[in-house]
């Protein structure tokens, strides 16, 4: 029986992905996804991955720049390329080409210098929620129970940036990450404008790899990243993450299983903690109830 269940989610990971490879190179969202094939979009997203380990977008990106490749092998010019493999400008391409942390240390060590930054402030279940971007995309998230304090942060990090309120322009951003708060949108697989070392990189996409539901100590990080004695430099990582949720640093707690801190409040943590141990349960009680109907 539990073969039979396997075979079957193995099948529906390979419809999924010959569905996307069928519409390529338009992109399917998870909403789509998860009419289309009769699954809430937290439980399609959490299939998927536990089947390929990446995200159904991800899969998409890979398509469209392996699709660009062929472009550009056959003799096709860059910008035809580009066009040809779904990508909607230049910009798109190089947005995933760095693995989406592209801000230079000098522009960020300028405080911003000639960068355009659009933010939004919104309530959200955890207070108020700021979400910052730049064309290549989100550049800071942040959680607090003031809008003021919230945006002066912002001004002080990006000092010599033009930095613009603009609720409606960075209002997909923020739609995505209230949908994943309210249990909608299972992860945050969007792209940064971040500047990181080498080591804040590593940690950042160990932390970006935790499934929902669960947590790492920071030990076990450290032990992924191949440096088991830099737990303290982990934590440090851990605290220095612009992105609140995107980046889930809410996800990693001691080794004793206590919290440990957090950026935007250790009740935050624990309130995120608890919403992501209820989405794992609700994703469980689908493929429960999907079993038992075929």
């Amino acid at each position: 029986m539990l073969e039979d269940s396997g075979n079957q989610r193995t099948a529906l990971v390979a419809q999924i992905c010959d569905y996307l490879s069928e519409i390529h190179p338009r992109a399917a969202s998870l909403q789509e996804l998860g009419e289309r094939f009769y699954l809430s979009p937290f439980h399609l997203q959490r299939l998927f991955k536990n089947a390929t380990g990446i995200s159904p977008r991800q899969y998409a990106a890979g398509l469209r720049l392996e699709e660009f490749k062929a472009q550009v092998r056959h003799g096709e010019r860059i910008t035809d390329a580009i066009l040809a493999a779904g990508y909607s400008s230049t910009s798109r391409l190089y947005e995933h080409s760095d693995e989406s942390l592209g801000m230079t240390p000098s522009t960020y060590g300028k405080g911003g210098a000639g960068m355009t930054i659009y933010y939004s402030i919104v309530d959200c279940p955890l207070g108020q929620l700021l979400v910052a971007v730049t064309e290549r995309g989100i550049c800071k998230t942040g959680l607090g129970d003031c809008a003021d304090a919230l945006t002066a942060d912002l001004k002080a990090e990006f000092a010599r940036a033009e930095v613009i309120r603009d609720d409606a322009g960075v209002g997909y951003w923020v739609e995505r990450i209230i949908a994943y708060l309210e249990g909608w949108q299972p992860d945050l697989d969007l792209p940064l404008d971040l500047r990181a070392t080498a080591f804040q990189q590593k940690v950042w996409r160990q932390l970006q790899a935790i499934p929902v539901g669960e947590t790492r100590s920071y030990s076990e990080i450290a032990a992924a990243i191949g440096q088991p004695q830099a737990s303290r430099a982990v934590a440090s990582a851990c605290a220095s993450n612009p992105v609140a949720l995107v980046i889930p640093c809410h996800r990693i707690i001691r080794k004793d299983g206590s919290l440990g801190g957090y950026r935007w409040g250790i009740e935050r943590k624990r309130a995120l903690q608890e919403r992501e141990a209820n989405f794992k349960r609700r994703a469980a009680a689908d493929l429960g109830q999907r079993a038992g109907s075929e």
